[in-house]
């Protein structure tokens, strides 16, 4: 009953990211496959799937094959009702898929001006007029939505729901350009980007570099805007405390060194995840 989930890049895909959030965060079982989204292989990478054209897209343990995010947000919901996916109240319901697929189709100035970026803040970025009143549409559908929730959270809905997911991307842009936004806002870009779901995804892209750089932009930058990540080092040699990997309980080749202790991994890209945020990893967390 294992998902298969086929994403293009965890740094700059933002309709992967929310294809990844709808499985991640409700628990779902799957198993993720990156494209080759920068590579020019995407074509070729997707033939097995057609129609699909684009990432993401999902396979369903029986063989259905989905693209777009919101044929597979309702595919989702439909086949687990028990994990409330979307709100219980039909109105909120309503609402919570009315803004989300505004969403999917919509803000297009905000999405070509900020392309969705995890790595740093650029600073100095003038925002045009019309990425201005994006950014004012999505205060009013932000509000709405929280005005109509039927539970006590900080959510959009309150708990975390589906509209969430398709969200994250836009408060991911919003915190990657210091776009201006209210307190209110504010305060949602910032539990998007604590979220532990959304620091694993950003910290497993930090594994990966570009030659080129995809949308660079002639702008000095800033360290992201997230939590504060606790320092951590990759090293040659040295003692760990841990004889096996703590994500896959193998035998330890790899060390990192943080707060003056040594930890071991089973490979460079665990390691290399957990020093991009150890934070973000209960399993590491837990050795420490």
């Amino acid at each position: 009953m294992t998902y298969d989930l086929y994403i293009g890049d965890r740094t700059f895909s933002s309709w992967s990211l929310r294809g990844w959030l709808m499985l991640e965060k409700f628990a779902l079982p799957y198993r993720s496959h990156m494209l080759g989204l920068y590579s020019g292989t995407l074509a070729a990478d997707l033939a097995a799937l057609a129609p699909a054209r684009l990432v993401p897209v999902l396979r369903t343990p029986d063989g259905i094959v989905i693209g777009e995010t919101l044929a597979m947000a309702e595919t989702l919901a439909e086949r687990h009702p028990e994990a409330n996916m979307w709100p219980t109240d039909p109105a909120a319901r309503a609402l919570a898929r009315w803004i989300s697929a505004e969403m999917h189709v919509g803000f297009g100035s905000l999405r070509t001006q900020c392309p969705m970026q995890l790595l740093h803040q650029f600073q100095g970025l003038t925002p045009s007029d019309s990425t201005l009143a994006d950014l004012t549409r999505i205060e009013t559908l932000w509000s709405l939505a929280r005005n109509s929730a039927e539970t006590k959270g900080d959510w959009l809905f309150g708990r975390y729901t589906l509209a969430d997911a398709f969200f994250a991307p836009v408060a991911a842009r919003i915190a990657g350009y210091g776009l201006p936004v209210s307190p209110a806002a504010q305060k949602y870009v910032d539990l998007t980007l604590a979220d532990p779901a959304f620091r694993r995804w950003r910290a497993i892209g930090a594994t990966k570099t570009y030659d080129p750089m995809p949308y660079a932009l002639d702008l000095p930058t800033a360290l992201w805007p997230g939590p504060d990540i606790l320092p951590a080092q990759g090293v040659e040699s040295g003692t760990p405390e841990n004889t096996t990997c703590p994500f896959s309980d193998k035998p330890v080749t790899h060390l990192m060194q943080m707060q003056g202790r040594t930890f071991g991994f089973c490979n460079a890209f665990c390691r290399d995840k957990t020093i991009a945020d150890p934070a973000a990893w209960p399993a590491f967390m837990a050795l420490l």
